[in-house]
């Protein structure tokens, strides 16, 4: 057979002129940690160890003569940490980054606390030190006394300290589940929370901006769903941050010495929290994914739980333009406490719902409700999440959250509110919803989507009387998921 008598490549994708000129990036593993712009590939670990070598570039180009310290006791879901700094040794050394891998946790925040003095010593040889703790949840309590001091006694402004929490939501790998926001609330550390690996760098080196203007240690949530992935991201481009107008008490709000025991230290952390509000009004993040006039229904969202509303959305046929039709809005947090509050109030202002979105307890509606509970509250808005407007359970704060399972709360509440009619199998997965906040088994057995079908209900589902002949009917179909154990 004549060679001839077959199209060629270019004519077979419809081209008979030049055949496509396609440069290749010539792309190195190394460039993950390398690269200011363009695009690289890496994992959750990797994003964690790229942060603190951008914040020693940042440092440089900004004329700051820095080093930096990474200390931690590994343990999944950042099982690898210490093996990708040890992979990442030269970038390391170029940029003065000393990794000290601790016996434990709490030796490791101590070591932070440390790090923070430099800038007191007279003999000191940079002018400051950034730091990065990081352990799973369980090691977040257990540093829990040393994590405490480490935030009151403050930060340096020109160090900083950013505490990685490895965030084992569904207990993957854990002896239990565990949430670590609720922690950091109570040592009156600022929690950042990124839905995806792409916002790894841009929150890292938020936190640490936080960190050094505010005095405060600076919480980052990895949930094992994140950090154990990898992705192709962009490379954004070094920030410069706005300087907020905020009047800074007497003394100042970073670490000092001598600073002796006393209630100065209850005051201190008072202006400090103010100081975070103040950065996040002048540097925000917290974003809108779109925004329109005259809007009645509000979508707020946090880390991993935004991405599964996304795509619940999907799956209900809403995209950006429907959503506006239906004057449906999107508030993406960034920070989940302290929530910042002119931003949350001025989202919610003219709504008549509020549906939060967030996956373990309500951190966020918990906040959201204090504010409008306030004098200067915008209207009488609806706050649904954890619980609807009765005070019946909704979005379950067991399990981990997913798509499919959101889906069916977020169309029933559409529902409800603009009276839709949504796509026809979606019905039925709404009334299911509604049978198990009515049955004794929604605490203990939560719907959520499954990684493989079933033919079965599990047992919890068997053994619910009431709705037995509801799960038997919607079970074959596909519209009711197993639950997660």
């Amino acid at each position: 057979m004549n060679a001839h008598d077959h199209p060629s490549i270019t004519e077979q994708a419809g081209s008979t002129t030049q055949p496509l000129d396609i440069a290749l990036d010539d792309y190195q593993l190394a460039d993950r940690y390398s690269r200011g712009e363009g695009r690289i590939f890496l994992t959750g670990t990797q994003a964690l160890v790229r942060i603190a070598l951008r914040q020693a570039e940042l440092d440089r180009r900004d004329g700051r003569h820095t080093a930096g310290l990474i200390s931690g006791y590994r343990g999944s879901p950042l099982g690898g940490v210490d093996q990708e700094i040890w992979r990442a040794k030269a970038a390391m050394e170029e940029h003065h980054i000393d990794f000290v891998p601790a016996i434990n946790e709490d030796l490791a925040a101590t070591m932070m606390l440390g790090c923070q003095q430099v800038e007191t010593d007279p003999d000191k040889q940079v002018e400051g030190v950034f730091g990065m703790w990081y352990g799973k949840g369980p090691g977040v309590d257990r540093a829990g006394d040393a994590l405490k001091h480490g935030n009151a006694y403050g930060s340096s402004p020109t160090g900083g300290v950013l505490v990685v929490a490895g965030d084992d939501h569904g207990c993957v790998s854990s002896s239990m589940p565990h949430q670590s926001d609720v922690a950091f609330m109570a040592w009156f550390m600022p929690v950042i929370s990124p839905a995806s690996l792409a916002e790894y760098e841009r929150f890292g080196l938020w936190g640490y901006a936080l960190s050094r203007f505010s005095g405060c240690w600076v919480g980052f949530k990895a949930v094992s769903e994140t950090v154990e992935s990898g992705a192709s991201v962009d490379v954004p481009p070094l920030p410069d941050y706005v300087t907020p107008d905020f009047e800074m008490p007497e003394g100042g709000l970073h670490y000092r010495w001598p600073d002796l025991p006393g209630p100065q230290l209850e005051t201190r952390i008072e202006h400090k929290l103010a100081a975070v509000q103040a950065f996040a009004t002048a540097n925000p993040i917290d974003q809108y994914l779109f925004r329109q006039e005259q809007t009645t229904f509000g979508l707020v969202t946090t880390g991993k739980g935004h991405l599964d509303l996304l795509e619940a959305l999907r799956l209900l046929g809403l995209d950006e333009t429907k959503l506006r039709d239906l004057g449906v809005e999107i508030y993406k947090v960034g920070m989940v406490w302290p929530l910042h509050r002119p931003g949350i109030l001025e989202f919610i202002h003219g709504k008549r719902e509020v549906l939060v979105i967030e996956e373990k307890r309500g951190i966020i509606e918990s906040q959201l409700k204090e504010y409008m509970s306030e004098p200067d509250h915008p209207g009488e808005v609806i706050v649904t999440g954890k619980q609807d407007e009765t005070g019946k359970p909704l979005i379950p704060y067991v399990g981990e959250l997913s798509p499919r399972l959101l889906a069916g709360f977020v169309a029933e509440r559409l529902a409800r509110f603009l009276r839709l009619i949504l796509a026809t199998n979606w019905q039925p997965l709404m009334l299911a919803r509604r049978a198990l906040r009515s049955s004794a088994v929604y605490a203990a057995c939560p719907i959520s989507a499954p990684a493989v079908r079933t033919t079965a209900p599990p047992r919890c589902l068997r053994a619910a009387k009431p709705w037995r002949v509801l799960v038997a009917t919607l079970w074959p179909r596909g519209w009711i998921a197993a639950p997660n154990r």
